[in-house]
């Protein structure tokens, strides 16, 4: 079985990349050159000033699996499909011992593999790169929320309890804590930083069936954790909030030293358009590669088994691709 590392001295250190920027600042071209293939592809990136300097990201997993008999899986593991024409190079999924699959997009906007693996182990592999701008989430102090009855049809059910967002049992504990914020980019901020203090993070506090409410009691928990805990009190004040899973590296960050894992954050919805907001880490990102969106957890599990299956392994990867620094072109 090959490891993580492996993986990447397998793709992105074959991969010479080589960057130009226009005297203008705005055009970018790299150019990528896989030694162990004879391939060149130039990907071009237009973005403005202020954006920073874009940057390729590599970024997959490789996960083992093992279940007593033959069983159906559903997987939401593939990149979103509203960054899929940003994904520069992907190795095809595959399977160790090698299963048919095909994909669809459920009513979330999600696409999902579907595949049926024999008895016994089962190792899944994708490995890919993806074109980002460099930049980190957007502050918007001055955007406002929308009120319910101006807000888009399919955004209304984001305001919904749901599994894992109990906003039954937590509505008068949001309004008694968040209810004389002023409402706007301030008091969806005040929420996650009222999240960030309240729940200590450890992967050892990790358990699938924790819930907002017994987050806010217990204190503890993981990335998942903070995300309904926040949406539940965003959706308690009427503010449409999403739960997102995805890959987020450590880029622009003091690495972590725990292995890398998908990560779990919200997206909030104010002044008409979706913004990121994550609890736990609390400060705007740079890189996050979008896998899924839902009410919550369950709606966008990494791996769904119609039957019982142990996860034997687990690696993920998403690390920039360094370049060189861009120069202007010659007059």
């Amino acid at each position: 079985m090959l490891r993580a590392a492996d993986v990447l001295r397998n793709t992105a250190a074959a991969l010479t990349v080589l960057g130009f920027r226009d005297k203008r600042g705005r055009t970018f071209r790299f150019t990528l050159f896989n030694s162990a293939r004879n391939f060149a592809r130039e990907v071009t990136f237009t973005a403005s000033r202020q954006l920073g300097p874009p940057m390729l990201i590599n970024y997959g997993y490789e996960i083992t699996i093992a279940v007593a008999k033959p069983t159906p899986l559903i997987c939401l593991l593939d990149v979103h499909p509203e960054r899929r024409a940003d994904v520069t190079a992907e190795t095809p999924f595959r399977s160790v011992p090698p299963v048919d699959t095909s994909t669809y997009i459920d009513a979330f906007g999600n696409q999902c593999r579907r595949l049926m693996v024999p008895a016994g182990e089962v190792t899944m592999r994708l490995d890919g790169t993806i074109a980002d701008s460099g930049r980190p989430e957007p502050v918007v102090p001055q955007a406002s929320e929308i009120p319910v009855e101006q807000l888009p049809h399919d955004v209304l059910v984001f305001l919904l309890g749901s599994r894992y967002c109990e906003t039954d049992r937590l509505s008068q504990t949001a309004w008694d804590l968040f209810g004389t914020t002023p409402p706007g980019w301030g008091r969806v901020q005040t929420i996650a930083d009222y999240v960030h203090k309240r729940v200590t993070f450890g992967y050892e506090h990790a358990r699938p069936t924790r819930t907002a409410l017994e987050a806010h009691e217990e204190r503890i928990g993981v990335c998942r954790d903070y995300a309904h805990l926040f949406i539940t009190f965003c959706r308690c004040l009427n503010i449409p909030a999403r739960y997102v899973n995805g890959y987020l590296g450590d880029i622009g960050v003091p690495p972590d030293p725990a292995p890398m894992d998908f990560s779990a954050w919200v997206e909030v919805f104010l002044d008409n358009r979706w913004y990121t907001f994550d609890a736990r880490h609390n400060e705007p990102r740079t890189g996050r590669i979008v896998v899924a969106r839902g009410r919550d957890a369950t709606d966008v599990p990494l791996i769904k088994s119609f039957g019982p299956h142990t996860l034997k392994s687990f690696k993920v990867w998403t690390e920039e691709i360094k370049t060189p620094a861009p120069c202007a072109a010659n007059a």
